[in-house]
């Protein structure tokens, strides 16, 4: 393969992704970006890095749930290979409920049956008693009667792994431009022979049709509890979830806002996500809270990816909304197979929309 010179737009995820499986083809890569190493301004940043497509199946469409289950063999895969360890958990997810909420619990089994008939080679949830959640996480059997076990879901630590994706590619020869204002247009000349765009909500000046959606999270230390797998909350007006991390801190969030104000995290959502995670683990009272964040996640109107050329140089990878960590490698595979092989077929089994030349053509 005629090695080429690629520049990619944006070091948050996708871009990391994209430069350590690019690179080690032999490609030269450079990388652009408007902040510092850290992307503490990115939604990859910010978030859960849950990689649950069953228990996201509930408000999603298919192909994300065929794409997060692709990816969980990847995120496998992809972390073993980094030199630096990454923290990668696969046993399954919990959801639980108050017994006063237990309609809206019903309702959510019958929408995870409904996707399970549409996909039925995807693991079966699996109704828990007491007895059965308490052998699984035998804190929750304290305040919850039943639940509902998604096994094979997982997560892993985002900040270890952006970490170590800069590590690894560094090592590999990419060379990351840091603090650099990104106007596309000046990347479309000879010397690049292709610029992938994955900036995310910062792609919103050349793509107006992109729309923010406002996510807020929490990071807290709670030594008193022991969680050990992602547990969601089903709640009629509070649902939330909480993904455990190594040494007792938990990430908990769940607001999804129709907003593109990436201000502080607001007093009420704070007070919410609190609440509803003291009624799941009374331990979380005595937490100490590390962190409170919100971003802002790039979506298009029907909330899926989109992937599409707006000349013959310039490729954009885009809309991953909330699915970003879920979806990731299915994505960067379908770009891969795309651009150097000319070669659709992943990105059709995925139903990843392609678009040739469907914006305005900027280069």
């Amino acid at each position: 393969m005629t090695s080429k010179n690629i520049a990619i737009l944006g070091a948050g995820l996708l871009g990391r992704l994209l430069a350590l499986e690019l690179v080690k083809l032999g490609h030269c890569i450079k990388v652009f970006d408007r902040q510092e190493p850290s992307v503490k301004e990115s939604a990859a940043y910010v978030a859960a890095s849950m990689l649950a497509p069953l228990a996201e199946s509930v408000a999603t469409e298919a192909n994300i749930v065929e794409m997060g289950y692709y990816s969980l063999n990847r995120w496998k895969k992809l972390t073993e290979s980094l030199s630096r360890e990454v923290f990668f958990q696969q046993e399954g997810s919990l959801l639980v409920w108050h017994q006063q909420d237990h309609s809206s619990a019903k309702h959510f089994s019958t929408q995870l049956q409904q996707i399970g008939a549409q996909l039925p080679h995807l693991p079966k949830p699996e109704y828990v008693n007491q007895t059965q959640l308490s052998a699984l996480e035998p804190q929750l059997a304290q305040q919850f009667l039943e639940g509902i076990y998604l096994p094979e879901e997982g997560q892993l630590d985002n900040r270890e792994l952006l970490g170590a994706l800069l590590v690894e590619t560094e090592h590999l020869g990419v060379a990351y431009h840091w603090n650099t204002s990104i106007d596309l247009g000046s990347f479309c000349n000879d010397a690049f022979d292709n610029v992938i765009d994955c900036r995310g909500i910062g792609s919103k000046i050349d793509y107006p049709e992109l729309r923010g959606v406002r996510g807020e999270v929490l990071r807290v230390y709670a030594p008193e509890v022991n969680l050990r797998r992602p547990t969601r909350l089903i709640h009629p007006k509070y649902p939330i979830y909480i993904a455990p991390k190594r040494d007792h801190v938990y990430v908990i969030g769940a607001t999804e806002i129709e907003s593109e104000d990436d201000s502080a995290i607001s007093v009420r959502s704070t007070l919410e996500l609190l609440s509803a995670a003291y009624t799941v683990h009374s331990g979380f009272a005595e937490a100490r809270i590390i962190e409170a964040n919100a971003q802002c996640r790039p979506s298009f109107k029907n909330n899926l990816p989109k992937i599409w050329r707006s000349s013959a140089k310039v490729l954009h990878i885009n809309g991953l909304y909330r699915h970003g960590f879920l979806i990731a490698p299915a994505i960067v595979d379908s770009v891969i197979s795309l651009l150097t092989q000319d070669d659709p077929s992943l990105a059709n089994q995925f139903q990843i929309p392609l678009m040739d030349m469907a914006h305005e053509n900027i280069c």
